[in-house]
């Protein structure tokens, strides 16, 4: 007898090969078998009209504080991720003490725009080096499963303290620095990650750069090489702007820097990869030129564009401009009344023209209104405020005011950065069709405010998939499945087979799609964030038990902290 079977499913079992029908046995957290069952399950799961899938894995989140309390997750739980891979861009938790707490978190909460009173909250800092922040993230509840990245920041400040965010690393520094990263490898993170973006940057005043952004190359070259001679990690990177620089010699550069640390290191080397930025091609042909040279290396590419949510009762880029600060601070009601008002609603159109906006990092950006969408869908195209406006021969801004007050304030915007956003399907196609690409950008866990994109997995289905068929079903599901669990070293998920663990998604792909985000009050402060679920899923299944029926949390708690071995990650 099979713990629990899946029934009448049509399989899309993660390789790109045809689907096909057969019933799905699971024993314990593993796969049993495959094909026609006859015997009753203790459980079953009637999947009629469904697909069913390996769970879908996440390669960059920052669920790093939020694992400690939030249990399911979210949001990227309700999108079918069952694996999430976190500590990217340098920003983690560890290693650090206690005493080193506030530095650590310096690094983070402006610019991944995570609440340092949440954290605070929530978390309970009793360690110090990283393999003891692993132990403490094994222990906790979960629901989905996670892998952790040792961050290149954290790392820093650890060792350097103040000088961190000042001074390069003497011989001693970087000897100490080594020591931690091999014994976070020993203790099983998944990759070393570091940040040379000048868009991430200290809380203000300060305003400086983050610790990694003042590592000399030698130091991060000598960083990765040491990993790559351990056969063991990956080395994801945030890469400075001279990569998308509007100067092609500027761009050759960095690629012919970063394609020489890949050849000399060994060590896989991963990054984002925005479409539609003046360095898009130019990347994709360093995954090329790495590839014939003997090095290793893999882009990370997005759905759509990465894009800020902003709404009245969220954020919106004018909360800083004088006029609006005042406004902004009062009731919803009275709110509505400075909106309404003739006199006052051109005083805040006004100020919007010359304002001072910020520029980089998980904050809002100087308006563009061409880019900017009126979220009637989670999936199709929108339509951009400048053609409301001109619809209706009014100032954007006035389009923003009326669509926020008719709808009690619940519209939401979204807005993309003009130089990563893709101009075309051409544009993004050509980096989702890469075969050294991998779709996973979600950034969950980071920009809870500001950024929704823990549903690139569903819109990639419900998008390009089945709106677009620019994938067959089996491409796109290999793609969110297959490809990031061989990229990262998952040797045995992201695909059906019998002895792989048994996560699995059961869903609808005819009306598999993401939900319109949500404002929610519900981190551990009450603070502010952005929600987002999806429909399709029926179920989503972790270690062989159902952990979501229909988006319902059942219960379960069969999530783990994944550690990298010598024979991958398990």
């Amino acid at each position: 007898m099979y713990d629990l079977v899946i029934r009448n499913g049509t399989v899309v079992d993660g390789t790109g090969l045809p689907k096909y029908r057969a019933d799905v046995g699971l024993n314990g957290d593993r796969i049993a078998a495959i094909g026609r069952i006859r015997e009753r399950g203790k459980e079953e799961v009637d999947a009629t009209g469904q697909v069913v899938s390996p769970g879908f894995i996440d390669g960059h989140t920052h669920m790093d504080a939020q694992v400690f309390w939030d249990p399911l997750g979210s949001c990227s739980c309700w999108h079918g991720v069952t694996t999430a891979v976190m500590g990217n861009c340098g920003f983690t938790l560890a290693p650090g003490s206690a005493e080193q707490r506030d530095m650590i978190l310096s690094n983070i909460i402006r610019a991944e725009d995570i609440s340092a009173d949440a954290i605070g909250a929530a978390v309970r800092w009793n360690w110090t080096t990283f393999r003891e922040y692993m132990d403490v993230v094994d222990k906790l509840p979960k629901t989905i499963n996670y892998a952790a990245n040792i961050g290149h920041s954290a790392l820093r400040t650890h060792v350097m303290g103040q000088r961190a965010f000042e001074q390069q690393a003497s011989h001693d520094d970087l000897g100490a620095m080594e020591h931690e990263l091999l014994d976070a490898l020993d203790a099983g993170a998944i990759g070393f990650t570091s940040s040379r973006s000048s868009g991430h940057k200290l809380p203000e005043p300060d305003n400086r750069p983050v610790a990694s952004n003042h590592a000399s190359w030698d130091e991060l070259s000598q960083l990765v090489c040491l990993m790559g001679k351990t056969g063991r990690g990956i080395f994801e990177y945030a890469r400075e702007r001279d990569s998308r620089s509007p100067d092609p010699n500027v761009r050759k550069v960095a690629n012919d820097r970063l394609r020489d640390l890949a050849v000399n290191s060994g060590a896989p080397i991963t990054f984002g990869i925005p479409a539609g930025s003046p360095g898009a091609q130019d990347a994709l042909n360093l995954l090329d030129s790495t590839a014939e040279a003997g090095g290793r290396m893999f882009g990370q590419t997005h759905t759509r564009g990465i894009s800020h949510v902003l709404s009245f009762k969220g954020r919106l880029q004018f909360d800083d401009l004088p006029e609006w600060k005042e406004v902004r601070a009062l009731p919803i009601e009275e709110q509505r009344k400075a909106f309404t008002d003739p006199e006052r609603r051109k005083r805040l159109v006004d100020a919007t023209k010359d304002g001072v906006y910020r520029t980089g990092g998980g904050e809002p950006r100087k308006p563009n209104y061409e880019n900017m969408y009126v979220v009637y869908s989670a999936v199709s195209r929108n339509p951009t405020v400048a053609e409301l406006a001109a619809q209706r021969n009014v100032d954007p801004v006035e389009v923003m005011m009326d669509l926020a007050v008719g709808s009690n304030f619940n519209q939401l915007f979204m807005q993309f950065d003009v130089t990563t956003v893709p101009k075309s399907d051409a544009e993004a196609l050509a980096t989702l069709r890469h075969p050294r690409t991998v779709m996973t950008f979600s950034d969950s866990g980071a920009h809870v405010s500001l950024i929704m994109d823990s549903s690139i997995h569903t819109h990639l289905l419900a998008y390009w998939v089945r709106e677009r068929n620019a994938f067959s079903l089996e491409e796109g599901v290999k793609m969110i499945t297959l490809t990031p669990a061989m990229a990262w070293g998952f040797t045995d998920r992201g695909l059906l087979r019998q002895g792989c663990i048994a996560d699995l998604n059961v869903f609808d792909p005819a009306i598999l799609a993401p939900q319109i985000p949500t404002i929610e009050h519900d981190l551990p402060t009450g603070a502010r964030r952005l929600k987002q679920k999806s429909i399709g899923i029926m179920a989503t299944i972790i270690a062989g038990k159902v952990a979501f029926m229909n988006g319902e949390h059942t219960g379960a708690l069969q999530g783990k902290l994944l550690r990298s071995t010598a024979a991958g990650v398990r």
